[in-house]
């Protein structure tokens, strides 16, 4: 049997294929294939150990032909992740791209629609909690959709802090302010995104102005939390890009809506509210967007790289195993 090709695309490649502008117009595409239907996320497996943690985040969309996994296995030494990219149609495996950049860009696009479609229009400042890897993109997807004229930054060591806002500072053209409290940064500011790996809820509820836009972007894990219980008592809207993560690994809001699906059907999803056309809410108080990780938004924005690297000829192209037999697909559709 003839051997089939895959390409095999680099952190450097994808980055090259896909920005954030892009990330958010291959995002909405997968967001309505989802609210009509015709595509949906396969909740996340997760296995955890003292320092680490191994996930497996599934996504389909047949209407478009593809599928796809993104695995990685995340440790306190660092972490590695691949995508892997199948067409619905024959099973072949089309593409490996390595995963990182590409978490990083659905990470920072699904917070910038998220913001497109809940923060007021004219929102122009932003507070940024979190100087780590993803900060930086958080901000500029914020900065795509936004008229930003002013950055709080926050995160509790000053040193990191500072160098961290020198990087912004060369990265935007608006002003940076370097906040040396939680409540300089967040105090008025119509976007505040959370972006770290805290353990424990530090972000109280009486610090946030009505009408604030909370993008809870870090914890990720069962263990963490980042808003203390009175976040969501306030919250007059809770959307989330995956109900099934969410329930399952959001410890803030399992700790608001219980344990099992019941009680939580006042919670949106994006994809949800993009079916429905909604517009920036009018008045009420805080709006919490719960980003928890959804194959999806891994899955579109891989599509688009893919689409776009066989069409200009970039990543290596490599023999994949030997594809299964049709006489062997009936027994291993039923292991």
């Amino acid at each position: 049997m003839t051997k089939q090709r895959l390409i095999w695309l680099t952190e450097a490649e994808v980055a090259s294929l896909v920005d954030i502008n892009d990330a958010m117009a291959a995002l909405r595409v997968g967001l309505a294939e989802e609210a009509q239907g015709r595509a949906k996320t396969v909740d996340k497996a997760l296995g955890v150990w003292p320092g680490g943690a191994m996930h497996a985040l599934g996504s389909l969309s047949p209407g478009l032909n593809y599928a796809g996994f993104k695995t990685w296995v995340h440790t306190d030494r660092g972490a590695t992740a691949i995508f892997s990219l199948f067409d619905t149609r024959d099973g072949q495996l089309l593409a490996v791209l390595e995963a990182a950049t590409l978490g990083q860009i659905r990470t920072s696009a699904i917070s910038g629609l998220a913001a497109d479609m809940l923060a007021a229009p004219d929102a122009a400042e932003m507070a940024l909690v979190g100087t780590g890897a993803q900060a930086l993109t958080q901000a500029a997807a914020i900065a795509a959709v936004r008229p930003l004229r002013r950055l709080r930054i926050h995160s509790p060591t000053a040193e990191k802090r500072a160098a961290f806002v020198e990087r912004a500072r060369q990265a935007f053209p608006f002003e940076v302010v370097d906040c040396g409290s939680l409540a300089e940064a967040v105090d008025g500011a119509p976007i505040v995104t959370l972006i770290t790996r805290a353990s424990a809820p530090f972000l109280d509820a009486d610090l946030l102005a009505p009408g604030t836009l909370l993008i809870a972007a870090g914890a990720i894990l069962p263990a963490n939390a980042e808003c203390l219980p009175n976040v969501l008592a306030r919250s007059t809207r809770v959307v989330v890009d995956s109900l099934g993560n969410a329930q399952r690994n959001s410890r803030e809001l399992r700790e608001h809506f219980g344990e099992g699906p019941a009680g939580w059907e006042a919670v949106r999803t994006l994809g949800s509210l993009l079916g429905d056309g909604v517009s920036p809410p009018a008045g009420g108080d805080i709006t919490l967007f719960k980003p928890m990780g959804t194959g999806l938004s891994d899955l579109s924005v891989a599509i688009m790289a893919y689409e776009r690297a066989t069409a200009q000829g970039i990543g290596m192209t490599i023999d994949q195993p030997t594809r299964v037999p049709p006489r062997w697909r009936s027994m291993m559709a039923t292991a």
